[in-house]
C-alpha cells in the first residue's frame, strides 16, 4: 500500500466530526470533576457509555465521501479504503478513550475492562451501520442518518430488549457477566457485518472487469 494512498484517504476522512464526537465525549466524561459530592461506578458506568455513544455518533460519519457522486471508476476497491479509513481512526480512537477513563476519578471508574468492550461494540455498530448504509444506498453522505439511527437504538433498546438479551446492566449486578458476553457477541456481529458490506457489489466488480 502506497503512502500516496494513505494520504489521499486520510484527506477524505471527516475529521471534524470525528473530532466534534470525541470532544464531546470528553466533556461527558469529565462531568464528575465538576460535580460535588460522592461519585461511585454506577455514575461512572452512565457517563462513559454516554460518551461512547457521542463518540460513535461521530463514527457514523467515517465513510461519508462527496467522491461517491462521481461516475468515474476508482481503481482502489472499496473494502482497501474503507479498511484504510478504520485503521486510520483506530489509534485516535484508543487514545480518545484512555483519555475518558483517566478523566474519570477512581470512585467512579467502573470495571476497564467490560466498559471497554461496551464502547468498543459501540463504535463497531456505528461503523457497520454506516458500511451497511454504504452498500445499500447511492447516498455519498449517510452519515446524519445513520447517527440519527444510531440514536435512536440507542435510547429505545433498554425498554425493548427482553430481560435476558439486556445489555445495560448496572455494576454489582448478578447478571453482569452475562450481560458482557452479549456486548462481545454484538462486538463480533458488527465487525462482521461491516465486513461483508465493505466488499464491493457484483454490480461494481462486473463493471470494474469491463473497464
Amino acid at each position: 500500500m502506497s503512502s500516496a494512498l494513505v494520504v489521499a484517504v486520510a484527506r477524505t476522512v471527516p475529521w471534524r466530526a470525528v473530532g466534534a464526537g470525541a470532544v464531546v465525549g470528553l466533556l461527558v466524561a469529565g462531568l464528575p470533576r465538576l460535580l460535588s459530592g460522592s461519585l461511585d461506578a454506577w455514575l461512572g458506568l452512565a457517563l462513559l457509555r454516554a460518551a461512547a455513544l457521542v463518540f460513535a455518533l461521530g463514527l457514523t460519519f467515517l465513510l461519508d465521501d462527496p467522491a461517491r457522486e462521481l461516475t468515474t471508476p476508482v481503481p482502489t476497491r472499496r473494502w482497501v479504503r474503507t479498511g484504510l479509513r478504520v485503521a486510520l481512526v483506530v489509534p485516535v480512537a484508543a487514545l480518545w478513550w484512555t483519555a475518558a477513563l483517566s478523566l474519570l476519578p477512581a470512585p467512579a471508574r467502573p470495571p476497564v475492562g467490560a466498559v471497554t468492550l461496551e464502547a468498543a461494540a459501540t463504535a463497531a455498530l456505528a461503523l457497520a451501520a454506516a458500511a451497511v448504509a454504504v452498500r445499500f444506498t447511492d447516498e455519498p453522505r449517510p452519515g446524519p442518518s445513520v447517527a440519527a439511527g444510531l440514536l435512536t437504538l440507542a435510547l429505545l433498546a433498554p425498554h425493548l430488549l427482553p430481560a435476558r438479551w439486556d445489555l445495560f446492566v448496572l455494576v454489582g449486578d448478578p447478571g453482569w457477566d452475562a450481560a458482557h458476553v452479549r456486548w462481545a457477541v454484538v462486538l463480533v456481529g458488527a465487525v462482521l457485518l461491516g465486513a461483508a458490506c465493505a466488499v464491493e457489489p457484483l454490480r461494481g466488480l462486473r463493471s470494474r472487469l469491463a473497464s
